[in-house]
């Protein structure tokens, strides 16, 4: 089956935060999604300041494109750590150059939403953004594999603790 073509638009961009993307210490980090003030006015931030947390979807855009493999590969080519699939990342190697990030929500000031830990970098487009719902946080127990604990120790670790 071969999937039908379509395409997106950028609801907003990052401003601010990091300039370039890293592996770790994106904890404290402060940005703004700037919402594209052309196709949207300050009614479709209401209600959303009763939220703590946001889910924001966004295109990797500085990400080398050539830089693909579907198949498996060690994550962050540690050799210490499994090989795994194209869908056991989360990395920026995604055939649709595609992220997902859950930030807190700090303030809405109208069409900007100040956000921290935000793993995306100033200029990124934005695809979309949702409040988080609890209850479409994981149902039942969860597990991973230990590997992931450790390479996301220092995670959202302060950048002052590099």
């Amino acid at each position: 089956m071969t999937p039908s073509p379509f395409t997106v638009e950028p609801v907003a961009q990052v401003i601010g935060g990091r300039s370039e993307p890293t592996d770790d210490y994106w904890g404290g980090t402060r940005s703004i999604l700037r919402i594209n003030n052309e196709r949207f006015d300050e009614r479709s931030t209401a209600g959303l300041e009763a939220f703590s947390h946001l889910e924001v979807v966004f295109f990797f855009h500085l990400s080398d494109q050539t830089d693909l493999n579907l198949g498996a590969r060690r994550p962050r080519d540690n050799p210490a750590w499994p090989e795994v699939g194209a869908f056991g990342h989360r990395n920026m190697r995604r055939i649709n150059w595609l992220g997902i990030s859950r930030c807190r929500l700090v303030k809405v000031d109208g069409l900007d939403l100040h956000v921290e830990d935000l793993d995306a970098v100033d200029g990124t487009p934005v695809i979309d953004i949702k409040p988080w719902f609890d209850e479409f946080g994981p149902r039942g127990e969860t597990h991973q594999p230990a590997w992931t604990t450790d390479m996301l120790t220092n995670y959202f670790a302060p950048a002052d603790q590099r």
